[in-house]
């Protein structure tokens, strides 16, 4: 893909004041939404030429290669941008069955019940494991 290509697709994204764009990740195996991140324009070029998600980490001011700490990697296979060209749409083939630092299959596993926040989903993997943080 030549430089003018990249930057014409690019363009076309309504990025906010600090140059992100809303990124809602969905499973193609259950179409469960899985997290919602931030990209940038290098995360989002470096998805696309990949094919593997990466982020941009507020908290880190750094890329962030979704996987690299972990290994559940999530292997793009559509992209999508809303109405509003806004907010972006992965759909994802999420490799380890994990797409969340607590070790669960996705970041929305708290159900309000109509007065609580109730924990629906169990943890898949110890994130002490799957961060390597012992043995």
């Amino acid at each position: 893909m030549s430089d003018p290509e990249i930057a014409d697709w690019l363009q076309q994204i309504a990025w906010d004041e600090r140059g992100l764009v809303p990124a809602i990740t969905q499973s193609v195996d259950n179409q469960r939404v899985l997290t919602l991140a931030w990209m940038n324009r290098e995360a989002l070029a470096a998805t696309v030429e990949s094919g593997y998600a990466t982020y941009w980490s507020r908290s880190r001011a750094r890329l962030w290669r979704k996987g690299e700490s972990s290994g559940n990697r999530q292997r793009l296979v559509e992209l999508a941008l809303d109405c509003d060209n806004d907010a972006i749409l992965l759909r994802v083939e999420q490799i380890g069955g994990v797409a969340c630092h607590t070790g669960r299959e996705s970041c929305f596993f708290q159900i309000f019940d109509g007065k609580h926040w109730v924990t629906r989903d169990p943890v898949l993997i110890d994130p002490q494991v799957m961060y390597g943080l012992h043995e």
